[in-house]
């Protein structure tokens, strides 16, 4: 049975599954019946971070622009530009046995795509959740379910995976940025042209 997390929460996702390595990572959202005069395109992205907190290459940024990791740690299942129909809305697949020695950390986002422009926030989305299952079993290990905590910010941190004694958890962050994209990749060191 999944673990259902509150914000702040963290919980082991190898602990309970010994040689766990391939995990499907879903995120999910409903946009508002609100009418912005645009259709919502909200987009994740994994950043695998060092211990600095930082990515260590432009290519450590996974996102619809670069759907795979050189490692192949971690991979983008492609953008959906709606969100419509219920489950996950987009997919990051991760293989936790290759993911390099340097990153300690992998920061799960969704930011609103040209949310200024289309005058969109995280305040007309609901239900946003994040949830982990094991890809082989499709056995759901976690879920997270954001809550209605955003009004004004556009791009959002759902939750992180990171190493802790050669255990691999996950931490239900849930927190807003304002700056969309471009907020969140000066946060993480990723240089945006």
């Amino acid at each position: 049975m999944p673990v259902s997390l509150q914000k702040g929460q963290k919980v082991s996702i190898t602990k309970g599954n010994p040689g766990l390595s391939r995990v499907v990572v879903g995120l999910g959202w409903d946009v508002n019946s609100f009418d912005t005069g645009g259709d919502f395109d909200l987009d994740t992205a994994a950043f695998l971070l060092t211990d600095s907190g930082k990515v260590s290459k432009t290519e450590d940024f996974v996102f619809f622009g670069n759907l795979k990791h050189p490692s192949g740690c971690a991979e983008h299942m492609g953008d959906n530009l709606t969100g419509a129909g219920d489950g996950d809305d987009e997919q990051i697949k991760i293989n936790l046995s290759s993911i390099p020695s340097n990153i300690s950390k992998i920061a799960f986002s969704v930011t609103i795509y040209e949310a200024e422009v289309r005058r969109q926030n995280f305040g007309q989305v609901n239900n946003a959740f994040i949830r982990i299952y094991d890809e082989d079993t499709r056995e759901e290990i976690l879920r997270y379910d954001l809550g209605e905590d955003f009004s004004i910010e556009t791009a959002a941190v759902f939750g992180e995976l990171y190493k802790n004694n050669n255990e691999w958890k996950f931490n239900a962050i849930g927190s807003g940025y304002q700056g969309g994209l471009a907020a969140l990749c000066a946060n993480f060191g990723v240089d945006v042209e």
